[in-house]
């Protein structure tokens, strides 16, 4: 039996509609399986919160072993999984197709999956996951929405926290009254048709975010497309379902890929390319989807047909070259690699993309932000997440860039958080950028 895996990681189907998946025993077993592994072997330890509750858990027990620990210790294991990948992308050395056959995400992704059937999800939980619904309600009254959720209300922060679970200083994305959508149909870009890459055309898939909390996203990244001749049109048939699935709502996330997909085909035969804005969002399309709906063909269609937003600006310089123009942005960049474009197994195409602006300095930041999605907003995880946050906050204090910039926008809103926390000696910026932005800014919009 060999110590790790020479041969390149794989992912399997989640067999989700094997009534098995969600059986207590089967599940029990297959955790004091992998934890097992996981203690003998604890490269894990630095990730995430589970691994230094799994050891603690162990190391506290009566016999030091996994032999003395109750099942009913596991739940705070599984509840502190962010699900980033990072264990299984980074540090694992006994993922498929290694015999330990080891992928530690998805075996906590089945545990959420058993409570979500067993109808364990909570009543805030579910609420805070319908994006869609959120964005349209909140976005109608946008100015009382964000009145309402800033930090520095100490009227509703301290109510909400108490219904809602949620810390009353955890960041919370601002809500508008026009979405990202409604913007780009109003508005009219003009397509350079000189460029290098004139006659490529793009589906901008708008994400949730981009379209109900950054708009800004969306209207860079038709910026640069239009500057380098790239057509664009902007869809959004529905959230792609990564809040659902870090609740186990598989079921729910199918759904959501089944209508995307649908919604998209006819734009990729007519020769277009999906971008998705936020890499989340790239994640579910090109991975997470194919492997819960691994039989269906427009899942299939939509994954190979799908670009990260600055994956695809990269494709772009590559394959046509990028159009004149850029201008350096003093300062530099310390940019954030974000663990869903980590888990994309692109490399830092951020990175790539920024490095493409002249006299421009790019230091990559590669620790996770802590952030997580909804976990790292409720009170009971949010200064755990900022502790974990911390040593990527400390490296981008370290770099002294002018701009800090993440892939995630919620990472970059907790590390500027983070940074805060760091002393006065830091200053932290107003706010985080996304990378496409300040290429954006670099092109002079």
């Amino acid at each position: 039996m060999r110590e790790g895996s020479l041969d390149a990681p794989v992912r399997h189907p989640l067999d989700w509609q094997n009534p098995d998946f969600y059986d207590a025993e089967k599940i029990d077993a297959e955790l004091r399986r992998v934890f097992d592994i996981c203690h003998g072997c604890r490269r894990c330890f630095n990730l995430c919160d589970s691994f230094p509750r799994l050891f603690d858990l162990i190391d506290d027990s009566d016999s030091g072993e996994l032999d003395s620990v109750s099942s009913e210790g596991f739940k705070p294991v599984v509840d502190a999984c962010t699900l980033c990948d990072m264990c299984f992308m980074t540090k694992c050395p006994y993922v498929p197709p290694h015999e330990f056959n080891l992928d530690f995400p998805h075996l906590m992704l089945r545990y959420r999956a058993a409570e979500a059937r067993a109808g364990k999800i909570s009543f805030v939980d579910r609420q805070l996951t319908e994006t869609d619904r959120n964005g349209k309600l909140a976005g109608a009254v946008a100015p009382l929405a964000n009145w309402a959720t800033g930090t520095g209300n100490r009227l509703t922060r301290p109510l909400l926290e108490k219904v809602a679970d949620i810390h009353r200083d955890a960041h919370l994305p601002e809500f508008h009254g026009k979405t990202f959508k409604a913007r780009a149909e109003a508005q009219a870009i003009e397509v350079d048709r000189t460029a290098p890459a004139a006659g490529r055309k793009a589906v901008l898939y708008a994400t949730c975010f981009a379209n109900y909390n950054s708009p800004s996203i969306g209207e860079a990244a038709r910026q640069v497309l239009a500057r380098n001749g790239v057509e664009t049109v902007v869809e959004y048939p529905g959230c792609c379902g990564m809040p659902q699935l870090e609740h186990g709502e598989l079921d729910r996330v199918a759904e959501s890929a089944r209508t995307v997909a649908a919604a998209l085909e006819r734009y990729i035969d007519e020769g277009y390319d999906i971008v998705a804005l936020v890499p989340s969002c790239a994640l579910m399309l090109k991975f997470e989807w194919p492997l819960i709906l691994p039989d269906d063909p427009l899942v299939a269609k939509l994954a190979k047909a799908s670009f990260d937003i600055t994956e695809f600006v990269v494709d772009i310089a590559k394959r046509q070259g990028l159009a004149d123009g850029l201008k350096p942005l003093d300062g530099g960049v310390a940019l954030h690699f974000a663990c869903h474009a980590r888990a994309q197994n692109m490399g830092p195409k951020a990175q790539e993309m920024l490095k493409l602006i002249p006299e421009t300095e790019v230091t990559l930041v590669e620790r996770c932000s802590g952030h997580g999605g909804s976990w790292g907003i409720k009170k009971e995880n949010f200064e755990v997440a900022l502790k974990i946050g911390k040593p990527a906050a400390r490296n981008i204090a370290k770099a002294t860039k002018a701009h800090v910039a993440s892939e995630c926008p919620l990472a970059g809103a907790h590390l500027v958080q983070a940074l805060e926390r760091l002393g006065d000696d830091v200053k932290a910026p107003a706010a985080a950028s996304h990378p496409i932005e300040l290429l954006a800014r670099a092109y002079g919009y």
